[in-house]
């Protein structure tokens, strides 16, 4: 564990110490696909957790009367 926190500081002292449009590149592209990959996951627990407990989009849409499509 102590390997990965060395490492951990060793990247962020060198994404700290580049001039802002690199440092904003480089986090841009780190995190918007880790941000969509927890957003999808997210969404996925969500979901299986919401069918498992019956309350379904299907179910919903039969409480207030609406269809979708």
């Amino acid at each position: 564990m102590e390997r990965i926190a060395g490492w951990w500081d060793g990247f962020e002292l060198w994404v700290a110490g580049l001039p802002f449009i690199p440092q904003f590149l480089v986090v841009l592209v780190g995190m918007v696909p880790i941000s969509f990959g927890i957003a999808y996951l997210i969404d996925r627990a969500l979901s299986l957790a919401a069918g498992a407990l019956g309350r379904d989009e299907t179910d919903a849409d039969r409480e207030t009367g609406s269809e979708v499509g």
